[in-house]
C-alpha cells in the first residue's frame, strides 16, 4: 500500500508522438541517437511505376468472344430475302435496332435467346454447324422420312 503514495503523478504530461522526419539528415540523426526509425517510401501521384491498367489486365480474364462474320452475313442475307429492314427484324423479335447492327457487323457477344429468335424469323440457321443453311419447318425430317419409306415401299 506504500508503494503507491510513494509514484509520482504528472498532470498536463503529453505521451511522445512518432515524428515524421522528412529530411535524410534527420533520419540518420535519430539512428545515431539509437532511436527507432521506420522508412517507408511514398510514391508520388504522377510518377508511380506500377500501371494500374497493366495490374488490372493482368488479373482479368480473356474478354468474351464475339460472333463470328459468318453469321452475321448469314443474319443479313435471310434479312435481304425477306426484304426485311433492320427494324423490322428487331420489331418481330422485340430487340433494340442496334442489336441485329451489332450482330451484323460482328461486335455482338452471342446470346443464344437472341439467335434463336432470329433463327425463327429468318428462316436461316445460326447456329453450330451450317451456319447460313435454310431452317426446315417443325417436322420437316419426320415428313422426308416418310416420303422417302413410301418411295421405297413402290
Amino acid at each position: 500500500m506504500s508503494t503507491e503514495w510513494d509514484q509520482k503523478l504528472v498532470i498536463g504530461s503529453k505521451a511522445r508522438k512518432p515524428v515524421v522526419a522528412k529530411k535524410e539528415s534527420d533520419v540518420n540523426a535519430a539512428r545515431r541517437a539509437g532511436q527507432a526509425v521506420a522508412t517507408d517510401k511514398k510514391l508520388t501521384p504522377g510518377l508511380n511505376t506500377t500501371n494500374p491498367a497493366k495490374l488490372d489486365r493482368e488479373n482479368e480474364v480473356a474478354p468474351p468472344s464475339k460472333v463470328a462474320p459468318s453469321v452475321g452475313k448469314a443474319i443479313m442475307a435471310g434479312r435481304m430475302e425477306l426484304k426485311l429492314t433492320q427494324k423490322d427484324v428487331a420489331v418481330k423479335i422485340n430487340e433494340k435496332t442496334n442489336v441485329i447492327q451489332d450482330y451484323e457487323s460482328g461486335k455482338a457477344i452471342p446470346n443464344a435467346q437472341v439467335l434463336g429468335k432470329l433463327e425463327r424469323i429468318l428462316g436461316v440457321k445460326l447456329r453450330g454447324a451450317n451456319i447460313g443453311a435454310k431452317l426446315e419447318g417443325p417436322g420437316a425430317k419426320k415428313k422426308a422420312e416418310a416420303e422417302a419409306s413410301a418411295s421405297a415401299s413402290k
